[in-house]
This record gives C-alpha cells, sequence and structure tokens, in this order.
C-alpha cells in the first residue's frame, strides 16, 4: 500500500510541479509515518535508473548496471516510464530465485552521486556520495561490505539468509527492516534504524552479546569500543533520510560543521575563517550540490558576507570592523 502511494506521488511530481494543494497534501503524507519518506526516494529513483534497470532481464549484467549512466532519460512519457522501471523492479524478484549468488560485485558514488542498487533478493541498497560497497551474496546468507561512505538498506525478508552489512570493525545483522549505515574517515561507524530492528556489534566485543537496536534508534560505535545507542524523534530519522532526495538537513546545526557535511558533496569548499561565526547555528533544508545557494540563504539568515566564486565560497561577518 505504501509503495503503490509513493509511486503515484511520484508519477505526479515527475509529470510537472505539484499546485499548492497537491504539494500540501504530499508534505502532509510523508510527516505522517517514517516509511513514507523511503519508500518515496526509492519510487522517485526508478525514474533515474529505468534505462539501465532493462539490464535485468534475462542477460543481466550486475557489473554494466553499477556503471553511471552515459545519458539522460528521453523518449517516452515519464508516467510510461514509471510503469518500466516498475516492470524493471519486479523483474529483480523475478530473477532473485535464479540469480541467488552474487560474489565480489562492486558499486560506487562519485562526489555528489546517490545511486539506487536493487538488489537480486529484492532488497535495495542506496549509496550516498562518494561511497563504495561490495556485495557478497550467498546460499546461507547476505553479506554487504561498506567500505566507505553511506548506505541505505531496504531488506527483504529471509530468515533462512540473514542480512549483514560489515563497516570497518563494526557489524550490523538483520532480516527484514531498513536502516543507514555510515562509515567516514576518523569518525566512528553510526547506524541508524528507520524501521524493525537490526543487531550490532564489533570485533572488540565479540565474547559480549550483540546490541539489539530498534526503530528510531541510532547506535555509534564508540571510540573506546563500546556501542552507544540514543533515541530518535521521527523528524530526526527523516532528516537522516533526505539525502536520497538530493538534500541536506539541518536543525541547530553549528554552520562549522554544516561547511564539514556540504565538502562531501561538492568540490566547491565553503571557507570560514571567523571561528565565531563558524559557531552560529543553522537551520533548513538545502540542495547538497550547491553550496553557493547555501551560503546566500545562511548570510541573508544570519546578517553574514557571502563571496562566491566558481574556485571558492567564503563566509565572513558583513562588518569586518566588528570582528572580535
Amino acid at each position: 500500500m505504501i509503495d503503490a502511494q509513493a509511486a503515484e506521488w511520484a508519477a505526479r511530481v515527475d509529470g510537472g510541479p505539484l499546485s499548492p494543494e497537491e504539494q500540501s497534501a504530499l508534505d502532509v503524507w510523508l510527516d505522517s509515518d517514517v516509511r513514507h519518506l523511503g519508500a518515496y526516494a526509492k519510487a522517485r529513483a526508478v525514474f533515474a535508473h529505468v534505462q539501465r534497470a532493462k539490464a535485468l532481464g534475462p542477460g543481466y549484467d550486475a557489473a554494466e548496471f553499477a556503471a553511471p549512466p552515459a545519458e539522460p532519460l528521453a523518449g517516452p512519457s515519464r508516467r510510461q516510464l514509471w510503469m518500466g522501471g516498475a516492470a524493471a523492479a519486479a523483474a529483480v524478484a523475478v530473477t532473485a530465485g535464479v540469480g541467488l549468488q552474487w560474489r565480489g560485485t562492486h558499486f560506487r558514488t562519485r562526489l555528489g552521486e546517490v545511486r539506487l542498487v536493487p538488489l537480486p533478493d529484492g532488497s535495495s541498497m542506496t549509496l550516498n556520495t562518494a561511497s563504495r560497497a561490495t556485495i557478497v551474496f550467498t546460499r546461507t546468507e547476505r553479506r554487504v561490505h561498506l567500505l566507505e561512505g553511506e548506505a541505505i538498506f531496504d531488506v527483504s525478508k529471509d530468515p533462512s539468509r540473514p542480512f549483514l552489512v560489515e563497516a570497518a570493525d563494526t557489524h550490523v545483522r538483520a532480516v527484514g527492516t531498513s536502516f543507514v549505515v555510515r562509515r567516514l574517515p576518523d569518525k566512528p561507524v553510526q547506524v541508524v534504524v528507520c524501521e524493525g530492528v537490526v543487531e550490532v556489534n564489533r570485533d572488540a566485543l565479540k565474547f559480549a552479546p550483540p546490541i539489539r537496536v530498534t526503530a528510531n534508534t541510532r547506535a555509534i560505535a564508540a571510540r573506546d569500543g563500546e556501542i552507544e545507542a540514543a533515541s530518535l524523534t521521527p523528524a530526526e530519522v527523516r532528516r537522516e533520510l533526505v539525502w536520497r532526495e538530493g538534500f541536506l538537513s539541518f536543525e541547530d546545526e553549528p554552520l562549522g560543521q554544516a561547511v564539514a557535511e556540504f565538502a562531501r558533496y561538492s568540490d566547491t569548499p565553503i571557507v570560514i575563517d571567523d571561528p565565531v561565526v563558524a559557531r552560529e547555528t543553522v537551520t533548513g533544508l538545502f540542495r547538497a550540490n550547491n553550496p553557493g545557494g547555501f551560503a546566500r540563504a545562511v548570510a541573508d539568515a544570519l546578517h553574514l558576507k557571502a563571496e562566491v566564486t566558481s574556485q571558492a565560497v567564503r563566509l565572513s561577518r558583513a562588518d569586518n570592523e566588528g570582528a572580535a
């Protein structure tokens, strides 16, 4: 039911701008259930991948599917594209019984790229910017090695074959659920559970039972070896997922940390020389690939000065004489 509603909204949005009433109805629907945003993002992603999804027929080549598209979509109507994409998604489930085994299939995304990867068991993996993962599926288990970056996993239930994600020394085990794993340089691995339950453990804790992490919870593999879990509100979970739609969401985030997050998505750096400015907080929803637009919006809200060039974006006090 949720997937069908998401498909209908995706078809409407792709068919042209929504009316104010339709946009309001979409916003209400997205806010009413944390699962709606994930389903909607997956439905929108089908349009971007429908041509590559044609490879999911009898001659399906995972390496070919992993390659970036050479050209934008063109040809039939957007609604026809949606129907074709839905058929391709169904083909994943149809071929799951035949292609149960993937051994060492590698996927990666470029800076600023987000990629939906349908998996042969009906699950899906969505890779965020600058991410790398290797898939190893056998007849006894489904295993993903997240080598770098961030991914959302929407897992089809199969109690006979657990779904395992490895990120550095952290291991996540699920049967049927939706969760995010983030592995960034010099930062602890994080797991956010959107739906269902997962088990998290670490090599350093191999003699201890795994930590069970339920929906709306974040688990952090702390530097001291322990696993720390904290509850999240549904709104916080939604913010964890908006990158799937190409956005970054901040809620009272220090400007310096927001700038660091933008650096994961763009080659254009945002420079803040004043530590006082870096401690200002920002709230809002911003396009991940538009650091200039982010800087202008922040400058307007915080009475700062934004200098935007093709090489860099610089944020500073509007009145430099007032600097400490």
